[in-house]
């Protein structure tokens, strides 16, 4: 009897050793619809009056996002603030004119008359078995505000651009967490502000980060709710460094190895220096990933709103980003 009871609880160990799950498959099953609704829904909501960097519905975008972050248990990169403010200046009066961030351009600013914003990324991290290497996902949180000259809809709620982003980075993070691994690499989640005047937060981001030739990866979202081909409703337009051809294999083999409902359109980019908050990271020659779904009739209007998303596609870019992450993190090389 003794032996026949021992050799069962053998026997159901083995089979519950083979459907053990992997920490991707833990970090995978946390991504959810739910979710992605309910921070896409808080950031698009008019309440937030188009996130406009350096207005007051981009700094409750940016408290809501640092609480997310400490709610998930995820530390902030800077001890206990999650925030990393900075200012950006332009010549007073113009309103569309370029405005700057670097240290030499504001010190000439300054010396003449000038128009100021107050702006504000939220960072925060996970730290790595390697606390000398970084790997960073990012998305812009901030949008363009309201347009009081239009007669009907005024408010430029930007769901898809880039509340739509932002939902996978936090999502991300949560995945990271749910994996119950420490990664190899310190994982840093940033959300910039200030990309819509001109990618300013991420510019700002690595001109200062004292660790940027340590960041061995950047990760971006911008724009990943849409359908530009309706006949193609799993379209996503995949961007990376070409001369890492790795971050195309890993998709191809990715969405085999999970199922993944996607069909990428796989573009290697020589320097992928344009378009998004990618081209901060891609000047300082850090290899790059971008997902995107291309522009539609909604982009940078008023009619950009969630009910408009596609909110399948978004969760299943959502986890073929967590992979890639989770590739980034803790491959030895690419």
């Amino acid at each position: 009897m003794y032996k026949a009871v021992l050799g069962a609880i053998c026997c159901l160990s083995f089979a519950l050793s083979l459907h053990a799950q992997s920490p991707q498959e833990k970090g995978l099953q946390s991504i959810s619809r739910t979710s992605a609704k309910a921070i896409v829904g808080f950031l698009a909501d008019d309440e937030l009056q188009g996130r406009e960097a350096g207005m007051h519905g981009s700094r409750l975008a940016a408290r809501y996002l640092a609480s997310c972050l400490k709610e998930a248990g995820i530390a902030p990169l800077e001890k206990d603030n999650y925030y990393q403010p900075f200012e950006a200046y332009n010549k007073e009066r113009q309103q569309r004119g370029r405005w700057q961030v670097h240290p030499d351009s504001i010190a000439i600013l300054k010396q003449g008359v000038h128009r100021i914003l107050q702006m504000s990324n939220v960072l925060g991290t996970i730290p790595g078995e390697r606390s000398d290497e970084y790997v960073i996902v990012g998305a812009h949180f901030d949008h363009l505000g309201v347009d009081e000259t239009l007669a009907n809809d005024r408010i430029y709620n930007g769901a898809d651009d880039n509340a739509s982003g932002v939902s996978a980075v936090l999502q991300i993070a949560r995945a990271f967490l749910a994996t119950g691994q420490k990664p190899l690499r310190t994982v840093i989640f940033a959300f910039w502000d200030g990309e819509e005047k001109g990618l300013l937060g991420s510019k700002y981001f690595v001109q200062s980060c004292p660790f940027i030739s340590q960041v061995k990866g950047y990760l971006n979202f911008d724009m990943i709710g849409r359908n530009n081909k309706p006949e193609q409703p799993q379209h996503v337009v995949y961007f990376y460094t070409a001369a890492h051809p790795v971050f195309g294999d890993w998709l191809k083999q990715d969405i085999a190895r999970y199922s993944l409902r996607l069909q990428p359109d796989y573009r290697a980019w020589d320097r992928p220096t344009g378009g998004s908050d990618n081209a901060s990271f891609a000047l300082c020659n850090i290899p790059i990933i971008w997902y995107h779904t291309d522009g539609h009739p909604d982009y940078h209007q008023p009619s950009d709103h969630p009910d408009r998303l596609n909110w399948e596609k978004m969760i299943e870019i959502t986890k073929a980003a967590f992979l890639n992450a989770w590739n980034l993190a803790n491959e030895n090389k690419y």
